[in-house]
């Protein structure tokens, strides 16, 4: 019993409101180093980067999780316990909206002139005739008629039926603005199935991105996730089940401004998917920012662009070997960049003992737009207008071909420590230019090729994110916009009297119309809708208050 009271309590508490805004603050309030700190999903380079930068600080960081916040354990556990508060809060409200939307308009209060507004009129007719026209006042109106026992007598959505008519006192309830309560129930349960869509989205779906060579050549294919250089999939995800999608990328463009912002970009690919891949298809497409490519519930976006430098490598026996590599850009604003490329000496050039000794690396810096200051390079533009390479060149075991992973931007250091990579020239090259080794090895610089940084994501929760985020939107404009308030009329027979005499008025056949109106929220108003019926009460029989 002890036990189940606590539960009961505990419930109650995570259930509560109060509660629910607390957990909210909370993943608002997580979700903070996700968006200041690199993450592991998008960009594992600049992770790999900080905790260079930041040996210390870094790897405290990485035991919080604070590189993969939004698949850590604790922001998935508020997340989980977020929405278990607001199922738990959420659904009572829900009942108790439904429960309102479809009650009675309340019964005529006793005094009706201490209402915020109050009319009293004598208008002719008997009392179901003008319960009558009230009604005809008030269509639209949820209404409930009852005589003087207060016991019902209509209730009709579009228009009264009077079924007692002895002369009595008549009393009617009519209430507008219910779809306020509508609009509370639309809220609530868009807000539900949002954060079910955004789960759902993140249990099924995946999200992997590559670098392509934008230079036609055989792209990229979709299949599995050895194909991308990052993947990360949900937690229902073992990336057997991949749509298939192949993508080269023919070209890509970019406009800059003088100040080396780039206004826009924009990139020339064929792609092949469903039976396309069968027939050997290939459908032209022009990607472009906040534009991608849809196809098979699949979203191809273009995240990024660099360049590939393209180094051609004469060995002393005659043979060359030409390499592409992409660059990492360092500086998003020129697009200077750094990276390496290695080459394995060709086949039966050497003893197979002495392959590795003979290897060449290749790293440094990458300039689109070159800019010297004596013989350092950088870049003075983002465009490719006069590349140039100022690069170290290496001999010796570059770490080709030995199975452990290895930067694709930089060397291992430790081969460099060990001995094992000799520098055998620094030299600024542009493009066309060459360098001599001194063992008559040629290398030389032949330009760059823009590449481009492809996402490919499958999210099947995103298009039921969008329909109850609108819903949502519109239950909120609703239950703000829309009055909630309330008309009530007491009917009776006209009062005897010199005073009703003197107005032209006969006792006999006049009734006594009291009306009162309320609005349920301070901030709604009122307006005139009650001014306007007692108003037209009068003008139609001529009656006075």
């Amino acid at each position: 019993m002890w036990v189940l009271r606590k539960a009961r309590a505990g419930w109650r508490a995570l259930t509560s409101m109060g509660t629910a805004l607390v957990l909210l603050f909370l993943l608002a309030l997580g979700a903070v180093p996700g968006a200041m700190l690199p993450q592991r999903s998008l960009n594992e380079s600049k992770v790999d980067g900080y905790l260079r930068e930041n040996p210390v600080l870094g790897k405290i960081f990485d035991r919080l999780q604070l590189f993969d916040v939004f698949s850590s354990f604790w922001f998935t556990a508020i997340y989980a316990l977020l929405f278990i508060s607001l199922v738990g809060c959420l659904t009572p409200r829900i009942v108790e909206h439904i429960r309102s939307m479809r009650a009675a308009p309340v019964p005529v209060p006793r005094n009706l002139a201490r209402l915020p507004r109050h009319a009293e009129l004598v208008v002719a007719g008997t009392p179901g005739q003008v319960a009558g026209r009230i009604a005809g006042e008030l269509k639209g109106w949820r209404r409930v008629t009852r005589d003087a026992d207060g016991l019902r007598v209509t209730r009709d959505a579009d228009g009264l039926r009077v079924t007692r008519d002895d002369g009595g006192v008549l009393e009617i309830s009519a209430e507008k603005g219910y779809l306020r309560e509508f609009g509370n129930i639309v809220f609530h349960f868009s807000l539900l199935g949002l954060l079910a869509a955004v789960a759902v989205g993140k249990l099924f779906g995946y999200e992997g991105n590559v670098i392509v060579i934008a230079d036609g050549g055989p792209g990229m294919c979709s299949a599995s996730p050895a194909a991308f250089d990052s993947f990360r999939a949900g937690n229902s995800v073992d990336g057997t089940s991949l749509y298939p999608i192949c993508v080269r990328v023919k070209n890509f463009q970019a406009e800059y401004l003088p100040n080396g912002q780039a206004t826009s970009f924009a990139s020339d690919i064929d792609y092949q998917a469903g039976a396309d891949l069968v027939t050997g298809t290939w459908r032209p497409y022009r990607l472009e920012v906040n534009h991608p490519l849809r196809v098979g519930g699949d979203r191809v976006y273009l995240q990024g662009h660099g360049y590939a430098p393209t180094f051609t490598v004469t060995f002393p026996g005659g043979q060359q070997r030409t390499r592409t590599v992409q660059f990492s850009p360092d500086n998003l604003q020129t697009l200077l960049s750094s990276g390496t490329v290695r080459f394995d000496p060709p086949a039966g050039m050497y003893p197979e003992k002495e392959l590795r000794r003979h290897q060449i690396a290749i790293t440094g810096l990458f300039a689109p737009t070159k800019e010297l200051d004596g013989t350092l390079l950088s870049s003075s533009y983002p465009a490719l207008n006069d590349p140039a390479v100022a690069v170290d060149i290496y001999r010796g075991d570059a770490g080709l071909d030995t199975g452990r992973p290895q930067s694709l931007f930089s060397l291992d250091p430790r081969l460099i420590e060990q001995k094992r990579l000799t520098k055998v020239k620094r030299v600024n090259l542009a493009e066309g230019e060459q360098v001599t080794l001194d063992d008559g090895t040629v290398v030389r610089f032949d330009g760059a090729t823009p590449f481009v940084n492809l996402q490919v994501s499958h999210d099947p929760g995103q298009l039921w994110v969008l329909v109850f985020a609108m819903t949502m939107m519109g239950g909120l404009v609703v239950s703000l916009v829309v009055r909630r308030r309330r008309v009530w009329a007491r009917i009776g027979p006209g009062s005897s009297g010199q005073e009703r005499s003197d107005r032209g008025v006969s006792p006999s056949g006049t009734v006594d119309v009291e009306l009162g109106g309320l609005a349920r929220t301070d901030n709604s108003g009122w307006g005139e809708e009650l001014d306007r019926l007692a108003r037209r009460l009068s003008e139609a029989e001529g009656s006075g208050s």
